[in-house]
């Protein structure tokens, strides 16, 4: 049985969602500030246990949903986190997949997306490393046939860390599962509906303008360590993965 983790301060909203969530199956556990939140995850953590899926409001008492995510990241605790929020500007929904999360969810939201999103993050939800993993800098490379490469860059499947000249770049989820469908696809042209649909299955698809803003964090990480960007927006079509962009006449 799945574990989900609910919080948010509205006690007339956890309460009618925890009670479907657990109709439809799940274990759900509610915090109702991000402090609580936080002591939820340690305690579970400090059993060798995690949660399956974090339903995370922005604006919390005490800790924001932003600091909650971060304080996560930090430990290494890859938990998928679907935010709640009223927040639906480009550069909000960027500060939130910026900040850790794997998705989230612009209220007011009606139920059966919720759940269809729920439902997709827990099927993506693979075994997590214990908070105790090695941070970035002390990842080392995994075998062999469990890497992509193309021209300098290599893309560890089992950590989720990207390497290039030397240097190591720790992806969250969606950001590892974006770079390896474009390594699967070099110096071809992929449209915005091609990799929405191997991200987003149909019926799952986030609101528009996700898939920018992913490509947005994959390019800052890059320059973030001075990489030359492998990623080149194709107007009005999609992307291109390579450190050349060669289309067809």
């Amino acid at each position: 049985m799945s574990q989900i983790l609910l919080v948010d301060d509205e006690v007339e909203l956890t309460k009618p969602l925890s009670r479907v969530l657990g109709r439809e199956g799940y274990q759900v556990d509610v915090a109702h500030d991000g402090e609580a939140a936080l002591q939820l995850v340690q305690a579970y953590v400090q059993q060798g246990q995690f949660y399956d899926l974090l339903i995370l409001d922005w604006m919390l008492p005490k800790q924001s949903g932003i600091d909650v995510c971060q304080a996560l990241r930090s430990q290494q605790i890859l938990t998928p986190v679907l935010f709640l929020t009223a927040k639906d500007l480009l550069d909000d929904r960027v500060l939130g997949l910026d900040a850790g999360a794997d998705d989230y969810l612009i209220k007011p939201f009606e139920l059966r997306e919720l759940l269809a999103r729920v439902r997709a993050l827990l099927r993506r939800n693979e075994q997590l490393p214990a908070p105790s993993a090695p941070v970035e800098s002390d990842i080392a490379p995994g075998p062999i046939h469990d890497r992509l490469q193309v021209e300098s860059l290599e893309l560890d499947l089992n950590s989720q860390v990207a390497y290039c000249n030397g240097k190591a770049i720790t992806l969250s989820e969606k950001e590892s599962q974006l770079l390896t469908y474009l390594m699967h696809h070099p110096h071809q042209l992929l449209t915005h509906e091609q990799i929405y649909q191997q991200l987003w299955p149909t019926g799952e698809q986030p609101s528009s303008n996700v898939l920018a803003a992913q490509i947005r964090l994959l390019r800052r990480k890059f320059a973030a360590q001075n990489l030359g960007s492998f990623i080149h927006t194709i107007y009005g079509k999609g992307y291109w993965f390579g450190s050349t962009v060669e289309l067809p006449e």
